[in-house]
């Protein structure tokens, strides 16, 4: 009960960095293609869309600013 009043750890935390999650790999791959104000959670949840945004980026084709209006 003292360690977690207290707040003293066993174990070290690594050392570096963070590690990048998943969710930070979105994030950036969105803003490199101009995305980053998307609600990209809500998008990924309707998967024909998504599956449209996600193959005209990749074909260049489309902005996401256009496909989005």
């Amino acid at each position: 009960m003292y360690r977690v009043l207290v707040g003293k750890q066993e174990e070290k935390r690594p050392l570096g960095r963070p590690r990048r999650r998943w969710v930070d790999n979105i994030r950036l791959d969105l803003q490199g293609v101009g995305c980053a104000y998307v609600d990209w959670i809500g998008l990924a949840q309707d998967r024909d869309r998504w599956r449209t945004l996600v193959s005209a980026v990749m074909k260049g084709s489309v902005k996401c600013g256009e496909f989005l209006d």
